[in-house]
């Protein structure tokens, strides 16, 4: 299955004072999509759905992504966040949302928007880019356990 993706490069880059920052990923924390909110933040991205997870054992169900940002933890300097990316699905950009809609959405929690946030130059993405297409895409665990095998036998001759 292809998804369509929209991807926008903020420049120059956002960036999350400490209190803001603090708040932020509070309140993304708060409504995880195991709780029974739309965010999924992990330190290098936030994923944004239209709705909580409601498949079985917690699993996506029905949600819908709408779109991720990326983020730079500790940059520019200790404890604040470096907003560089954002990126919709064809189902968000369906339901109206861009670059600016999903950004603010997430900063909102500490009063700010995209056009308020502090800037910063940001020349090129961080090496740990998670929208860069050379990052390896999630294996399932038949993946992983046929590759360790193959590996296995192939040392083995």
């Amino acid at each position: 299955m292809s998804v369509q993706l929209h991807e926008a490069s903020i420049r120059p880059a956002a960036i999350l004072p400490i209190d803001a920052a603090t708040r932020i990923v509070a309140a993304l924390e708060q409504l995880d999509v195991s709780r029974g909110g739309v965010w999924n933040a992990t330190a290098g991205v936030w994923q944004r759905y239209d709705r909580p997870w409601d498949g079985p054992l917690g699993s996506r169900g029905t949600a819908e992504l709408i779109g991720s940002i990326a983020v730079v933890y500790d940059r520019p300097r200790r404890n604040e966040i470096t907003v560089y990316k954002a990126t919709l699905t064809a189902a968000g950009r369906l339901q109206g949302w861009t670059t600016d809609r999903i950004c603010n959405d997430a900063l909102a929690y500490a009063d700010l928007t995209l056009a308020s946030c502090p800037r910063d130059t940001l020349a090129e993405p961080p090496a740990a880019d998670p929208f860069r297409p050379d990052v390896p895409r999630q294996r399932s665990l038949t993946e992983l356990l046929n590759t360790d095998i193959r590996d296995l036998i192939g040392r083995r001759r």
